[in-house]
């Protein structure tokens, strides 16, 4: 199933993991104290300024696209086990590629499952009242359908 991934991609996968690790903190957090301490070797000059300025900028902007990379590359991986998840049970298939949607229709689409994730709980809340705890006869833990909550 899995196949070759880009050396782009397993190098950011190595570099993400490897800058992650509270030993690279540590290290980079150590070399900012030692170029702080070494302020009145230089002088505080502009030039003891600049290295430091240019290194972290320069860091700091590749590692804007490794740690993108990596990101992207798992949230799609996490996307398509939801999305076979969702395939696989009970859920409601029409939710697949939501992800493509802009930011309001997901909202609106938050506030559908919301409000129906609590008339559910309260149904449930009503029927173990009413049956004194227990499962009611033919009542199923499956949610009811959203009719309006799936994108047309």
């Amino acid at each position: 199933m899995a196949e070759k991934i880009s050396i782009f991609a397993r190098f950011a996968t190595a570099v993400s993991e490897w800058t992650g690790r509270p030993a690279v903190f540590a290290l980079a957090l150590a070399s900012i104290a030692v170029w702080g301490l070494t302020g009145p070797v230089f002088g505080f000059s502009e030039t003891w300024q600049l290295v430091v300025n240019t290194g972290t900028t320069i860091i700091t902007f590749l590692m804007v696209f490794v740690l993108q990379n990596a990101q992207s590359r798992d949230t799609r991986a996490i996307q398509t086990k939801l999305d076979e998840l969702i395939l696989t049970s009970k859920a409601e298939n029409r939710f697949i590629g939501i992800e493509n949607l802009d930011e309001e229709e997901l909202k609106r689409l938050n506030a559908l499952l919301g409000e129906a994730a609590k008339r559910d709980l309260h149904a449930r809340e009503t029927a173990l009242s009413t049956y004194g705890g227990g499962s009611p006869a033919g009542h199923d833990d499956e949610a009811p359908p959203l009719e309006s909550a799936a994108p047309r």
